[in-house]
C-alpha cells in the first residue's frame, strides 16, 4: 500500500474525502439524482487536495433506490472510483475489518457495502485502550453506535439489516432526517421540514445561505427554518409565534436525542460492564453530547463515563465529519 492516502467515504447524499495528513472536505451529491455523474462528482472532491498515490475506500451509497441491488450500487461506485484513480492503487474496506484490493472488491462487492462504521470504529480504538467504551458517529442521515472493548471493536451486527436490529444503527441525521419521522401523529405527515430546520433553530447548526438542500429548495437560514417548521403542524409564520415554533423544534430535537439515548444503553448492555469512555464524531456531535446529559444519574451502564473524547477537538471539525474517509486513508497508510 502507500504512506500518501487519500480516503473517501462515498454515501447516498454526500460524498467525503480525507487525506492522511488530515486535510478533509465534504461535499453534498445526490447520488440517486445522478448516479452517471459520480466519477465527475468525485473528481471535483478530490481537486485541490494533498498529493497522494493510493486511495483508500468506503461507501454506503450503494443503498441508493437508483440501483436495483446493492451488488450493483457497489460495483458501480467502485467503477467511478477506477475512473478517478487513473490507475493509482484502490483498497476497498471490508465489513470484517480489513482492505482488500479493487479487483477482490469487485469480485465480492457484498462484504464491502456499508462498512464505514467498522473503518471509524478500527480508528478511533486506540483512543480507548483499555475498558469498555462506545463509537457514536452522528451524521447528516444516520447514527452508527459500535462498543469497543479493550481497543477492540465488537458489534453484534455488520450489514445494515443486522446493525439495525441491534440499534447500533440508527436511520436518524442532525440534517437529512425528515421531522414527520418524529413528531409522529402530532402533526402532518409531510416533507415540510427536516432536523436540520430543528437545529438550524435552536441554533446548533450555522446558516448557510447557498444551501439549498432544504425541504423546500429555500435557503438553509433561519427565518427559512421557521417557516418550514411551520408547517409540520399545518400552520405558518402568521398563524404561529417564534416562541411556539422554537418550542416545536426542541420538542423535536429532544425526541431525537432520546432515541440516540436509548439505542446507546441498547448497545452498552452488549459489554461486560459498564462504559468508560465515549468517542463522538461526525457533523452531529453535539447530539450524541446531549444524548449523554439526558442519561439518569443512577440505574444507567453509561453513568460511570470518566472521558467523553471528541473527534472534533482532536482533529478538527471537517476531519470529524469525514471521519470514515479518514479513517479508511490512516489504516491503509498504516497497513503498507
Amino acid at each position: 500500500m502507500s504512506r500518501s492516502v487519500l480516503g473517501l467515504d462515498i454515501g447516498g447524499a454526500n460524498l467525503k474525502a480525507s487525506h492522511v495528513n488530515g486535510v478533509a472536505r465534504t461535499q453534498p451529491y445526490e447520488l440517486w439524482k445522478d448516479p452517471a455523474g459520480l466519477a465527475a462528482a468525485l473528481r471535483t472532491l478530490v481537486q485541490g487536495l494533498p498529493a497522494h498515490d493510493a486511495l483508500a475506500v468506503t461507501m454506503t451509497g450503494e443503498l441508493c433506490d437508483c440501483y436495483e441491488t446493492k451488488r450493483q450500487g457497489v460495483l458501480a461506485i467502485l467503477d467511478a472510483v477506477s475512473a478517478v484513480a487513473e490507475g493509482q492503487p484502490v483498497w476497498v474496506w471490508r465489513h470484517d475489518g480489513r482492505l482488500a484490493p479493487l479487483s477482490e472488491a469487485r469480485e465480492q462487492p457484498l462484504p464491502v457495502a456499508a462498512a464505514n462504521w467498522l473503518a471509524l470504529a478500527t480508528f478511533v480504538a486506540r483512543l480507548a485502550p483499555t475498558g469498555p467504551a462506545l463509537v457514536v458517529d452522528v451524521g447528516s442521515t444516520t447514527t452508527d453506535i459500535t462498543p469497543l472493548l479493550e481497543s477492540v471493536p465488537m458489534p453484534q451486527g455488520r450489514t445494515d439489516a443486522e446493525r439495525l436490529r441491534k440499534q447500533e444503527l440508527l436511520y436518524t441525521g442532525v440534517r437529512r432526517t425528515p421531522v414527520c419521522a418524529l413528531l409522529g401523529p402530532a402533526g402532518a405527515a409531510e416533507f415540510f421540514a427536516t432536523m436540520l430546520d430543528v437545529y438550524l433553530i435552536l441554533g446548533k447548526l450555522p446558516e448557510n445561505a447557498s444551501d439549498r438542500q432544504t425541504a423546500d429548495g429555500r435557503p438553509a437560514t433561519v427565518a427559512a427554518a421557521h417557516a418550514r417548521l411551520a408547517r409540520m403542524v399545518c400552520a405558518d409564520l402568521e398563524s404561529t409565534t417564534e416562541a411556539e415554533r422554537r418550542a416545536l423544534a426542541m420538542r423535536v430535537g429532544n425526541r431525537q436525542v432520546t432515541l440516540i439515548r436509548q439505542a446507546l444503553e441498547r448497545v452498552s448492555e452488549n459489554l461486560p460492564r459498564p462504559i468508560d469512555r465515549l468517542i463522538v464524531a461526525g457533523s452531529g456531535e453535539f447530539a450524541a453530547r446531549a444524548a449523554l446529559d439526558l442519561l439518569p444519574e443512577y440505574g444507567s451502564r453509561l453513568s460511570s463515563i470518566a472521558e467523553v473524547i471528541s473527534l472534533g477537538e482532536k482533529l478538527g471539525p471537517a476531519v470529524s465529519e469525514a471521519a470514515c474517509a479518514h479513517a479508511v486513508a490512516v489504516l491503509a497508510s498504516e497497513a503498507s
